[in-house]
């Protein structure tokens, strides 16, 4: 055998050996990538540290993973004078780059890259770009599954609480009747007159729970027209003020004055607008500061309530829309408001998001669009 068929054969052996590990690497990347028990940040971790195996100088590659701000490597980090890289995307967006470098070798010399492994690098990389994506749709599907729990609750509990209100509103309007009867009875004693106006105005909240229940589960349509958000907010404070006042609280407004009108019910965006700042008045015991403001913003337009308050945690943020649900004492509030101000922006095809923690506040925001109907 001639040295050139035995280099020859040599060559064959090392390039069949190093197409064996970018094999072994792809298969293992590929059984690492559908392991379900692992952590998304695990399964990146392990992929990065099968990538220098499969080069062609493992003791002097590091490959290194940058992704949202993240940095994952291989080992402690010393950049190379050489590398090679592979734009990793999610959504046909680059969402990261993917890097191998190589350090010198004992002589000094600087080793290249492989055609072969420059393209085993962007193959890592798309597999990167799939697990990613994958996550995404997770994260996806698991918020779409929430939102439908949600929906059906609310729907459920509209459907009950549309009963209930027509139920018990026969019975309180009789109870009312009666008590003003008695009331307007000049012979009786004023103990009797006193007791008459408690049940009065304790029917009157009562019917006022039940009115709410009816909003809540749509039972009263919308009577809907041209509604200027800056007018309605300027109205609405004015009843607000005094008490405001009496807590120590500022009422402040941020009002946009290219701020087009709406299509809306007035006195459910007044209501909403009501319902959020007694909100916030609630969560401020020791007083502070009230935002409410509007914003153009495309073709929608902004209604926003912001406090100093004392916020939410994330736990009380994922349950505020509920019927009932509430975290103040008895007597401070039926649970029904923020359930309401949903159930009116949903009727008004808008959407609400809040934005809160602990001890700095929280701020609602709902988006109405320009053009609704």
């Amino acid at each position: 055998m001639t040295k050139t068929e035995t280099h020859s054969e040599s060559a064959i052996l090392a390039a069949l050996t190093e197409r064996v590990k970018e094999l072994d690497c792809l298969y293992q990347i590929g059984d690492i990538s559908h392991q379900p028990d692992l952590e998304h940040r695990e399964i990146l971790s392990r992929i990065i540290s099968i990538i220098p195996p499969a080069m062609q100088y493992p003791e002097l590659a590091t490959a290194r993973l940058m992704i949202d701000g993240d940095s994952i490597s291989s080992h402690p980090l010393v950049q190379g004078p050489v590398q090679i890289s592979a734009e990793v995307e999610e959504n046909f967006r680059k969402c990261g780059l993917l890097e191998v470098f190589y350090q010198s070798l004992p002589d000094g010399s600087i080793p290249t890259f492989l055609p072969e492994e420059e393209r085993l690098l962007r193959s890592i990389a798309r597999q990167i770009s799939l697990v990613i994506e994958r996550k995404s749709i997770e994260e996806n599907n698991l918020r779409l599954q929430d939102q439908l729990r949600h929906a059906d609750r609310l729907a459920t509990i509209g459907q009950l609480a549309a009963g209930i209100a027509h139920e018990i509103n026969e019975p309180l309007t009789n109870i009312l009747g009666f008590a003003q009867l008695i009331d307007e009875n000049d012979s009786i004693p004023d103990q009797v007159h006193q007791d008459a106006k408690h049940i009065i105005n304790s029917t009157l909240h009562a019917r006022e729970v039940i009115r709410k229940l009816m909003l809540f589960s749509r039972q009263v349509p919308p009577n809907k027209t041209e509604v200027d958000l800056n007018k309605l907010i300027i109205d609405g404070l004015y009843f607000l003020e005094s008490r405001c006042e009496r807590q120590q609280i500022r009422l402040v407004k941020d009002l946009d004055n290219a701020n087009p009108c709406i299509i809306a019910d007035p006195s459910q965006i007044h209501q909403v607008m009501v319902n959020l700042v007694v909100n916030s008045m609630q969560a401020m015991p020791e007083g502070g500061t009230i935002t409410l403001g509007t914003k153009k913003q495309g073709k929608k337009v902004l209604l926003f309530v912001s406090d100093t308050g004392t916020g939410m945690t994330k736990e009380v943020l994922e349950k505020i829309f509920i019927p009932f649900y509430t975290t103040k004492d008895i007597n401070q509030g039926t649970g029904l408001g923020l359930s309401v101000v949903h159930g009116i922006v949903n009727t008004h095809n808008g959407k609400i998001e809040v934005d809160s923690s602990p001890g700095k506040g929280s701020c609602f925001t709902i988006f109405f669009e320009v053009n609704n109907a």
